[in-house]
């Protein structure tokens, strides 16, 4: 990446590296223009801007953050400027347009865009305006003179030769381009363009802006520009000098987005017009967005480890990750994965190669999962609740060339190993936690063999470290496709075989930053993640690891839920984001004297896997008096495809509304007809971030099980109200037939959640010998410390509840069986 001269990054809202094509010039061999191409969902025009001379695409940077949220955004760094390559051509005005030429040919532009230039970008697309009048849509020219008069000092500098010049140009303080580019282009081109000819030959609807203090050239020079356009739109924006869209960006956006929506009029207001009814139609949603969500997110075409790339070039200090005693900056972090990806590939790992991952959360886990991606690998993820003959299995199905796991996961290293053909990497974490943290983790990964005796049969050199020591730290350079698969990742089970859900780099980039965008106000390498669900679940992966890496945040990492680690953590690290899941929310709030850990830091939760009780998220709002809201997901979905809005209206109760770039309906159970809102029916979803397909052991994927018409059907009974809302109802095998009667688990825990000495409960239906249909049964665990009697339970139901729905049971318990990341296993209880 070329240093940027003269340039800070103002805006953080899209990292612009990432949406950079290459398109080739042409008539030359091997060489290109490196190209920004930012295309959000459904976007129905498009803008193209040129920068000047010595610019770089990034002088845009305001009005790509603006505009690419609604149209297509093409942003092309002139030959031999900014990151594009530099031949040596003559840089003659018929060059530059061919290249508009050539990027409009390589990316499918469409029939007519618009076309947006900066001084003498401006002039090369007047040009381009005169000579291909029915490609533009649409003219706009920003401090644009009809020629350059160079001062004495850029006429001194061209007589220079440039190999004097070149030892001295690496101290230049802001120019873009190379000494022999700027030569050139003033010699052959600027030094000698005069547009007056031109000008009148435009016929593209067009609009001057200018800058009251530009004296950059003469005042005549941009004057006479708009006197030689007749019917062009002349707007001066006020006090700005000649870099008029940094200075005045606000200013210039409105002028733009007036032109553009009003056909080239340039009056009225963008928003009076109604814009993009086509999406206002069929997502009514969107009018319940907050204030800076965006109704679309422009995806970029890059694998998802670019972003850690992205984060280690722009804040390569910052901490990436925290781990007791530990801690990693970005740039540490980034050379690690580098080290291990080389590491993985000396052992036999190549595109499309799977490598099976078992660990908690540590650094190592997330060094092997972009380390894999990093050489086009595919990661295996198992449940966490996977048992080890499961685990087996599915490093079997899969094909897994690795196995990372701990020294510590030594029963299912020896059984993998004696089962299939895979090499096994250890890495360490008995050294890194306390005595109380590994209790806790030996407790929950018994399945696992964890704490047996390390594996003495294994290489010492298959150690993470050793395979690490003398990798080289420089990213490995494989050719690695969006569209490649990136992760595949076990279901629980609950109803079946575990199922391997294909999902790809386009997926996981895709969910990341529809996530992030809906928390608006999160700001670039200044966040702290508490990351305490597993990252080997698909909520956890993506809500505490990838969107975090994303957004170049921190990363406090627990290998497992332990209240008062937790606690201690908040206390000490002081988190902004804590994804997490009901069960870690609702111990928080009943905590012993919980206001001394200093909750108030936390300013953003969703809340995932399992439905949100009323009472525990105004609870825990009340403690951090952050927001905590309710989503939804699947691990088939990346996992999130609902949310409330974290500041918009939110209704609780719901999964909140379908985020950006994604589409959800209610059909009917049995007939599949769409359900107009209020009705109940399945929920289906459709988006970026839907699944390829499931896991076959043959090596494919097959996208046919849960896909009808591109919608993949949720398995979730839900309802949609007027506004967009969606709330779930049940899965379709929790819901309790009871005689004629569809009773649903949630209508009867939120009335028992009402009852304030109710810590948490689950309802499921029981069907016993003899009886004819299923009844209804709640399992109660009650507050510590309080008398919470059965009867008192009834009589609410009673008063709350259809006479069907009233449990015919109430079970009082300790504790409800849980999946690892905090789910109530009703299927559990339903055996017992």
């Amino acid at each position: 990446m070329n240093k940027l001269r003269g340039l800070k990054h103002r805006e953080t809202q899209l990292d612009l590296d990432l949406y950079r094509v290459k398109v080739p010039i042409s008539g030359l061999t091997d060489v290109s223009l490196s190209v920004i191409d930012i295309h959000p969902d459904g976007a129905e025009k498009t803008i193209v801007f040129i920068h000047g001379f010595a610019g770089c695409a990034e002088t845009w940077e305001y009005q790509i953050n603006h505009f690419a949220l609604e149209y297509r955004v093409i942003v092309p760094d002139l030959r031999g400027h900014g990151q594009s390559d530099a031949p040596f051509t003559q840089y003659t005005m018929a060059e530059l347009v061919s290249d508009i030429n050539a990027v409009a040919d390589a990316l499918d532009l469409p029939e007519k865009f618009i076309l947006v230039g900066h001084s003498f970008g401006g002039s090369v697309c007047i040009e381009y305006a005169a000579a291909h009048p029915k490609r533009l849509e649409q003219l706009v020219l920003i401090a644009t003179a009809g020629e350059y008069p160079l001062p004495k000092s850029a006429s001194l500098l061209s007589k220079i030769p440039v190999s004097v010049i070149r030892p001295f140009w690496k101290y230049r303080p802001r120019w873009n381009a190379e000494v022999h580019v700027l030569k050139r282009m003033m010699l052959n081109n600027m030094g000698k363009w005069k547009g007056w000819d031109a000008l009148p030959k435009i016929t593209t609807k067009t609009m001057v802006l200018t800058g009251e203090r530009d004296s950059y050239f003469p005042r005549w020079a941009f004057d006479r520009v708009s006197e030689a356009l007749p019917g062009a739109d002349v707007i001066d924006v006020g006090a700005s000098k000649h870099k008029v869209q940094l200075e005045r960006h606000k200013a210039v956006n409105r002028a733009i987005e007036r032109f553009v929506h009003q056909g080239g009029k340039g009056k009225g207001s963008w928003r009076e017009q109604g814009l993009r009814t086509d999406l206002a139609i069929s997502r009514p949603w969107l009018k319940s967005y907050g204030k800076y969500t965006p109704i679309t997110c422009p995806i970029p075409r890059q694998p998802l480890h670019k972003f850690l790339e992205a984060a280690a070039d722009r804040v390569p200090k910052r901490k990436a990750t925290v781990f007791y005693g530990s801690t990693l900056n970005y740039q540490q972090l980034d050379r690690l994965v580098n080290q291990f990806a080389h590491a993985l590939h000396g052992l036999g790992v190549r595109r499309g190669d799977r490598v099976m991952v078992v660990m908690p959360n540590m650094p190592q886990m997330i060094m092997a999962y972009y380390a894999t991606l990093k050489i086009g690998g595919v990661v295996v993820l198992p449940n966490p609740d996977a048992t080890a003959q499961q685990i087996v299995e599915q490093v079997k199905d899969t094909d897994a060339k690795v196995l990372v796991t701990l020294k510590d996961f030594a029963g299912l290293a020896k059984q993998v190993q004696e089962n299939s053909p895979v090499q096994v990497v250890l890495a360490n974490i008995r050294d890194a936690v306390s005595a109380r943290v590994y209790k806790a983790l030996l407790g929950r990964w018994h399945a696992a063999g964890f704490g047996e005796d390390e594996i003495p049969w294994v290489d010492e050199g298959q150690t993470m470290e050793r395979l690490m020591l003398d990798a080289s730290r420089e990213r490995p350079e494989f050719e690695v496709d969006p569209e490649d698969l990136a992760a595949i990742l076990f279901t629980s089970g609950t109803t079946d075989k575990p199922k391997g859900v294909c999902l790809t780099h386009s997926n996981l980039v895709a969910n990341s930053l529809q996530t992030r965008h809906w928390i608006p106000d999160v700001k670039y390498g200044e966040e702290v993640f508490l990351s305490v669900l597993p990252l080997t679940h698909s909520y956890g992966m993506t809500t505490a690891m990838n969107i975090p890496i994303v957004i170049g945040a921190t990363i406090v990492l627990l290998p497992v839920f332990e209240l008062q680690q937790v606690l201690d953590h908040i206390k000490e690290h002081n988190p902004s984001i804590f994804p997490g899941v009901p069960s870690i929310y609702a111990a928080i709030n009943h905590a012993p004297n919980v206001r001394e850990y200093g909750l108030n830091s936390i300013k953003a939760c969703i809340s995932g896997a399992a439905p949100l009780p009323i009472e525990v998220q105004e609870a825990f709002q009340k403690l951090t008096r952050g927001q905590l809201v309710e989503g939804y997901g699947l691990t088939e979905t990346s996992p999130v495809t609902h949310a409330n809005p974290l500041r918009g209206d939110a209704k609780t109760g719901s999964i909140g509304i379908p985020i950006p770039n994604t589409d959800a309906k209610i059909v009917d159970l049995v007939t599949d007809k769409d359900l107009p809102p209020g009705k109940i029916g399945e929920l289906l979803v459709k988006g970026p971030q839907v699944m390829k397909g499931y896991w076959q052991a043959e090596g494919k994927s097959d996208p046919d099980t849960s896909f009808r018409d591109g919608w993949l059907y949720t398995g979730d009974v839900a309802v949609m109200d007027a506004d967009g809302f969606f709330k779930i109802i049940s899965r379709k095998r929790d819901t309790i037939m009871a005689g004629e009667f569809s009773v649903y688990p949630r209508d009867v825990e939120e009335v028992l959640y009402e009852n304030s000495k109710v810590l948490e409960v689950a309802v499921v239906g029981i069907k016993r010998k003899g009886w004819l249909s299923n009844k209804v049964k709640a399992y109660v665990v009650p507050q510590p410390g309080t008398n919470l009697s059965e009867d008192e339970l009834m009589e609410l139901c009673r008063k709350r509840l259809d006479e069907y729905a009233v449990p015919w049971e109430i079970e009082f318990r300790e504790t409800l069986p849980k999946s690892f990341v905090g789910k109530v296993l009703r299927r559990m209880l339903v055996e017992e």
